[in-house]
């Protein structure tokens, strides 16, 4: 696979994600649907922002080296932080939804985030 196929397939998974989150919003009643409405929603956020997150990542990785050969060989990486940013967001979100977000909760939930990527990073 090439980097540049793999942009490709993640660019039209994001947008899927981006029209599958746009049909929740717009016909899904959160009062009506209670829990399988909050749960398409959260699923299909999650889904667009890390098909985002992750081209963001490669992009970022292919610019930083200049190789695409060396960005074929992140994209573990790449997709794994892509999957973690989208779940900082979804867990910001998730807070707000119960109103209890502050920024001392955000950063909490933002310090467990790094604390897992660093986890990653340093197991050898």
């Amino acid at each position: 696979m090439t980097l540049k196929s793999y942009f490709w397939g993640m660019r039209i998974g994001a947008l899927i994600a981006l029209a599958a989150w746009i049909l929740v919003v717009l016909n899904i009643d959160p009062d009506k649907s209670g829990i399988v409405g909050q749960i398409l929603f959260y699923v299909s956020t999650f889904l667009f922002f890390a098909g985002i997150a992750i081209l963001f990542f490669t992009r970022i990785r292919r610019l930083a080296t200049g190789n695409d050969e060396c960005a074929l060989s992140h994209l573990g990486v790449c997709f794994r932080q892509g999957v973690l940013a989208a779940l900082l967001i979804i867990g910001f979100l998730f807070l707000q939804q119960f109103r209890i977000l502050t920024w001392w909760d955000g950063a909490l939930v933002a310090a467990g985030i790094l604390l897992v990527e660093l986890y990653f990073l340093t197991r050898r």
